[in-house]
């Protein structure tokens, strides 16, 4: 009896960063005050949370947490095997979203990118999972039932964060985070990747 070959498999990479703690806080409070310098931030997926401006990719806090994840992003362009010497790696933007008291993200992708990235700087319990969408429109229309979920027939998949996750995932893959839950801040940086050729 044969294994089936998984064609056109969707892959999303979650990782725990290891030495995160000390990061972890300078960024906590790079982001806080953000938060306080402008505690109206911008309108996209975000429902009642706090979704900020662009970082800027040269401030100090940002290029130290880049340096910590940038290993866990070589890796998975090494897993889907992308020429980096033909082509420039780049983190095209970056953000972070602040989520309390029910606050949610609906359902949305990020377009024109390669990758894009969750990585959870606060994640208490119960505080929203990532979610995740069967990006192939066919089994949409027609969808057996199963006894149970698995790799092979899921529709949705979730992501529980911690703190130190990383979550990386093709930017085509629509996505959306459940209402936070509990009475604390769920603190999340998002980025984008771009591979731009030489």
């Amino acid at each position: 009896m044969s294994n089936p070959n998984l064609f056109f498999s969707t892959p999303v990479w979650v990782s725990k960063i290891d030495n995160y703690k000390e990061t972890n806080e300078e960024i906590y409070h790079y982001i806080k005050k953000l938060h306080s310098a402008d505690d109206k931030g911008i309108i996209k997926s975000n429902v009642k949370g706090w979704h900020s401006n662009d970082f800027n990719m040269k401030d100090k806090n940002v290029t130290d947490f880049i340096r910590l994840v940038s290993p866990y992003i070589n890796r998975a362009l090494n897993d889907m095997n992308w020429d980096i010497s033909k082509q420039t790696v780049e983190i095209s933007s970056m953000w972070a979203i602040i989520n309390i008291g029910g606050a949610s993200n609906s359902r949305h992708h990020h377009g024109n990118s390669s990758i894009s990235a969750a990585y959870y700087v606060r994640a208490p319990k119960n505080c929203g999972e990532i979610v995740f969408y069967d990006p192939r429109p066919a089994p949409i229309y027609f969808h057996p039932l199963s006894t149970k979920p698995n790799s092979l027939n899921a529709m949705v998949n979730a992501v529980g964060p911690v703190e130190g996750g990383l979550v990386l995932f093709p930017s085509y893959l629509d996505h959306s985070v459940n209402p936070n839950l509990s009475n604390e801040e769920r603190i999340v940086i998002s980025f984008n990747i771009n591979l731009i050729r030489k």
